[in-house]
């Protein structure tokens, strides 16, 4: 096992608690509140064919990840890895990048937590405050989504082992809902639903509609690099890490694109069209439809809320723990690095990370679409940085411990560096039908500006010891001394 080192955090998740870490993140909610958008875009066939796709450039980029785990088995796995290869500055570009995902997949969580509830009670919205980007914003959508968000932030702060046993619970639920949707499709559908909706238009319209869903999937597939972010805590030997993570991306790809093929099955075009222009929610509309049935559209509302609350209970943790890890190397302010006595959690960063996801809510349903966008530039920016560092850390260091060793390694992490490079340049390229919107660049440059203050900040504050591990009385002794001198 993974013994003898000096972590300050405690060795208690075992394997099963880190399949439904991340599990749970990567097959959360967008099943459910997202899959009517995926087909209007590509298609069944076309949705199905990007998730596929998306879902191999994602394997590549996992397969990477997996490998570098398990040679530096570190809290905060991106800038750990970054760190090694590019020094503080690509390791602080690297991890702010995938804070910036992680911060989004929560805040879109924050966001669907009362669009669930109000789909199930139709009557929860009161008590009207104001309206933005045409969507009205209600106290009960708001203190629904704090409160769950701050007991998320509680269980998680209470300890990483509770956290892990509470998204046990969640995501059985949510794979459960997902087995009985895919066997619905099976039982209840008609394959002359797909022939009618393969495609979103025709020749090169079906190719953009196919790119367009393709490129929305590392949203959806972020979750597997919560692995790396907590390695400290794992308990399990370094190589099955890494396999682990292999596996659990594999059944999420799987997962999606079964969803997809369910829902093709069990509605006609017009069913989804009229679905998207009313409650939004296709994926429960489906089973209402099929058979029905509201009792069993809540049922897999049901699931896509334990979906929610996987999502975020996860990203919380990966969150959390790469701001610890920024911390920790005087990269942002030294106070986020504490650790809690009795629990041995990062308390500050979780605190932190949890209500800047709390802020989301008050924007409205709009903000999800800002979000997930601006959220997968950074997933892809942090994969590519990720990618060429697995590539150059097996050129400059090839003796370097890997207890998971990739196989053809070149190949994987060209393959990976190219479909993630790919990736971010779609979203910069105008025209592509995956550029930007302004009020996406606005939330990049809003954290991107937060960074560059940091990075300033700290590198004035701490020195020689920006992007060193070292605590500040260490620090103060260090200039003491040289001051002497």
């Amino acid at each position: 096992m993974n013994e003898g080192d000096d972590s300050k955090f405690e060795r208690v998740l075992n394997r099963w608690d880190i399949i439904v870490l991340a599990l749970g993140a990567m097959i959360g909610w967008g099943w459910v509140v997202s899959s009517g958008s995926w087909i209007e875009s590509g298609g069944v066939a076309g949705a199905a064919i990007g998730f596929a796709c998306g879902g191999l450039m994602v394997f590549f980029v996992g397969l990477t990840y997996a490998e570098l785990t398990s040679a530096m088995p570190k809290c905060g796995g991106e800038h750990v890895f970054a760190m090694r290869a590019f020094g503080p500055t690509g390791s602080f570009i690297c991890t702010w990048a995938i804070v910036l995902g992680y911060l989004g997949v929560t805040c879109f969580e924050a966001c669907t937590i009362p669009l669930c509830i109000s789909y199930i009670w139709p009557n929860f919205l009161q008590g009207y405050l104001y309206t933005i980007a045409g969507f009205d914003v209600y106290v009960t959508w708001i203190v629904s989504a704090v409160l769950i968000g701050l007991a998320i932030t509680y269980i998680n702060i209470r300890g990483i082992k509770t956290a892990a046993i509470f998204q046990t619970v969640m995501t059985l639920i949510i794979v459960g809902v997902g087995v009985f949707m895919i066997a619905s499709g099976l039982y209840a559908g008609d394959t002359a639903n797909i022939e009618n909706q393969l495609f979103a238009g025709e020749g090169d319209l079906a190719i953009k509609g196919t790119l367009t869903v393709m490129m929305l999937t590392p949203f959806f597939f972020i979750g597997f690099d919560v692995i790396p972010q907590t390695a400290e805590e794992i308990k399990v030997p370094f190589k099955k890490i890494g396999m682990i993570m292999v596996i659990s991306i594999m059944v999420a790809v799987i997962f999606y694109v079964l969803i997809i093929l369910a829902i093709g099955l069990l509605m006609t075009p017009e069913d989804i069209i009229y679905s998207m222009g009313h409650s939004g929610l296709v994926t429960a509309d489906a089973i209402k439809f099929a058979f029905n049935s509201e009792a069993l559209a809540s049922v897999v509302l049901l699931g896509g809320l334990c979906g929610v609350i996987t999502t975020w209970n996860s990203f919380l943790m990966g969150g959390s723990r790469s701001l610890y890890s920024l911390a920790a190397s005087n990269m942002i302010p030294h106070r986020f690095a504490k650790i809690h006595e009795k629990y041995k959690t990062p308390v500050n960063a979780l605190l932190l990370f949890g209500l800047l996801a709390l802020l989301a809510p008050f924007f409205g349903r709009e903000m999800l679409t800002w979000v997930v966008n601006a959220a997968n530039l950074g997933c892809c920016v942090a994969y590519f940085i990720v990618s060429i560092t697995f590539l150059k850390l097996r050129k400059t260091e090839p003796d370097m411990p890997r207890p998971y060793k990739v196989s053809h390694g070149k190949l994987i992490g060209v393959l990976a560096a190219i479909m993630s490079g790919f990736m971010v340049f779609m979203y910069l390229l105008p025209g592509s039908g995956s550029t930007l919107g302004w009020e996406e660049w606005l939330l990049v440059l809003a954290w991107s500006i937060v960074g560059i203050y940091f990075a300033i900040h700290c590198k004035r504050k701490y020195g020689e010891y920006f992007g060193k591990e070292a605590d500040p009385e260490e620090i103060e002794a260090a200039k003491a001394n040289n001051a002497s001198e």
